[in-house]
């Protein structure tokens, strides 16, 4: 069994742990009891690897035996924390033997030397930076991140942006080029308004796109009177590209009355030859390549319907083909609304041959069965005309059955039109397009509202 080596105090000597002043041969300290046997031999420092450029042959000269280290002052701890101590407050040396220097925290290194005792040391920063050479390309900056660019805010003027997402682009098929969505088409509702004459065309709630148009316009007859045009179109479902059919209708009976009436063609002359000149626009979409018809070889021709309007000179002019209407609303009420076409339909040729009364003839599945139509399939085209001088002020409504579908009779149609019609031509034409809508909107609606002046006798041309 080994056994420690006892060390005994000698004179002159204090104890290690209380300063307290010592015996001769004392192996306890007699204030605080510290075992003077157990105080430990001074340990010398002699670094094994290569410090501060030291080689590992040389080692740090012993510390002199008689240098003590200063006694830190003593602190009350009762009610504050103890003080903390940074190794400059304390005069010393470090491993080498150098005077601690005021960075002493701080690893200290040499250029191109790796310390083994600083794992955290951060190297010291150049306190200028190089700049490159004139005409020196810089390398490549990295790419920036997709998700903090932001899109151009303010795009070209006339892009057309997405209903839905509001920041993709239109395409021009209609489709957003960021989400997809398909957007309105520029028919799914329109409305116009000259001084004496409105309308408006809406795609309905039911159908996925507006297949009825309509064209207004004024002229001036020889002797300077005006003369005011609203006709009015209708797509046939059933056939190939209807909305096409009643747009290209609409634009040529408007064309052809423009320039028929300055010349001072009668008005219901101009109103028929108008309606042929529809048929030839509408007969000519059927002109198509063989090979579409290889492709698709069960289309048909497109078709739709037409009514027209003309007031001028105190005349009152209505033409159509199929089942679209034009009705006289009095301002005053005081007269009778009167419907002033006749449907080329199922239902009326039932009515007109006394087979069934209206009211049976239209619950009739096949009652809006047209047999009227401007196509290039069409049985014969037989455009009706008519001419009225009304006795008094009034507007007359021209629309598709998308509006009177709502308000058949004349009396439902006698209340669905404003009191204003005649001042207002524009709301009245909205109020009755909302009507169709509130009542289902089933079908496109196209409503035209024209006002009817009075014109005192022996004034205009009739």
């Amino acid at each position: 069994m080994s056994q420690m080596h006892q060390q005994t105090a000698g004179a002159g000597s204090t104890c290690p742990g209380c300063e307290e002043p010592l015996e001769a041969g004392d192996l306890f300290c007699g204030a605080c009891g510290y075992d003077l046997s157990a105080r430990p031999a001074a340990a010398q420092d002699r670094p094994t690897v290569a410090m501060n450029g030291s080689s590992a042959a040389q080692s740090a000269p012993a510390p002199d035996a008689s240098s003590q280290w200063p006694v830190a002052p003593d602190a009350d701890s009762s009610d504050m924390p103890v003080p903390a101590h940074l190794p400059t407050d304390l005069a010393g040396t470090d491993s080498a033997g150098g005077e601690l220097s005021p960075n002493a925290g701080e690893a200290r290194t040499e250029p191109g030397e790796v310390r083994t005792d600083a794992p955290f040391a951060r190297p010291a920063e150049p306190d200028e930076y190089p700049l490159p050479a004139p005409g020196a390309h810089p390398g490549p900056e990295p790419a920036a991140d997709p998700r903090t660019v932001l899109s151009d805010p303010t795009p070209p003027a006339g892009t057309k942006l997405c209903v839905a997402c509001r920041s993709g682009r239109v395409d021009p098929d209609g489709y957003c080029e960021n989400c997809g969505h398909a957007q309105p088409r520029e028919r799914d509702h329109m409305e116009q308004e000259l001084d004496a004459v409105a309308a408006v065309s809406d795609r309905g709630l039911r159908h996925h796109r507006n297949e009825d148009a309509f064209a207004i316009s004024s002229a001036a007859l020889p002797d300077g009177s005006p003369a005011v045009v609203a006709i009015v179109c209708d797509g046939v479902s059933s056939a190939t590209r209807p909305d096409e059919a009643s747009l290209a209708a609409s634009r040529a009976a408007n064309e052809s009355l423009l320039d028929a009436l300055p010349r001072g063609t009668h008005p219901q002359q101009a109103m028929h030859d108008a309606i042929l000149s529809a048929s030839d626009a509408v007969n000519a979409l059927a002109a198509e390549p063989t090979q579409a018809r290889e492709h698709s070889p069960h289309q048909n021709a497109p078709a739709c319907t037409l009514v027209g309007s003309i007031v001028a000179g105190g005349l009152l002019v209505v033409g159509w083909i199929g089942d679209s209407r034009a009705y006289w609303v009095p301002d005053d009420r005081n007269g009778p609304t009167v419907r002033l076409t006749e449907d080329d339909s199922w239902a009326a040729q039932m009515v007109a041959a006394g087979l069934m009364n209206e009211a049976e003839a239209y619950a009739d599945e096949r009652a809006h069965a047209i047999t009227g139509w401007l196509g290039a399939d069409a049985y014969e085209l037989e455009p009706h005309t008519a001419s009225f001088k009304p006795d008094r002020a009034g507007v007359v409504v021209v629309c598709t059955d998308g509006l009177w579908n709502y308000a058949e009779s004349v009396e439902e149609m006698a209340r669905a039109v404003p009191a204003d019609s005649a001042l207002r031509p524009l709301h009245s034409a909205q109020v009755l397009v909302g009507h169709a809508l509130d009542g289902g909107g089933h079908d496109n609606v196209t409503v035209a509202i024209l006002p009817f002046r009075l014109v005192p006798q022996g004034a205009g041309s009739a």
